[in-house]
């Protein structure tokens, strides 16, 4: 059900989106990391500074394909954009202002599930991609039993310990 349809996904008083904001706080954190100035960035990006500088600000929204760019000239994954965020403000995202508040919640606890599973955490995905690149694969094979055995004793481990 949509109620009041915010304009360009801004907030009630014609604000940035909480959402556009986070991520222009994540662009301007990995800037200052690389040691990057905003023109030197927007050089990268075929930008002007002040473009730069407003997608920092959540001024400017920044389309899919502009992010896609940012993230490859600022080697990151897109993820690294959303990440941190608080939940207060991915609730203000543009499709959860124009939402009745019982989808709202329904969505959110969707939302909360769905973080809980490990194959959408980063570690996840990291030990994944460095398991990948051992180039031994006997090692690796190795590695892995060593892994799976560890985690069946863990298991075994945390079973003996709530039955006492």
């Amino acid at each position: 059900m949509i109620k009041n349809k915010s304009i360009r996904g801004r907030v009630e008083n014609n604000a940035p989106n909480p959402v556009d904001i986070h991520v222009g706080s994540r662009i301007r954190l990995r800037r200052n990391i690389l040691h990057l100035t905003q023109q030197q960035l927007a050089d990268l990006l075929g930008l002007t500074f002040q473009q730069v500088q407003k997608y920092e600000k959540g001024l400017n929204r920044v389309g899919a394909s502009r992010l896609w760019d940012i993230s490859r000239v600022m080697d990151v994954s897109m993820d690294f954009f959303f990440e941190d965020m608080d939940n207060k403000i991915a609730v203000k995202s543009p499709r959860m202002l124009n939402i009745s508040k019982s989808s709202n919640a329904f969505l959110a606890e969707k939302q909360h599930n769905f973080g809980e599973d490990p194959m959408t955490k980063k570690e996840t995905l990291e030990l994944i991609r460095a398991y990948y690149k051992i180039p031994n694969r006997k090692v690796a094979k190795n590695l892995y039993d060593i892994i799976i055995a560890l985690s069946k004793s863990s298991a075994a481990t945390s079973s003996s310990d709530k039955e006492s």
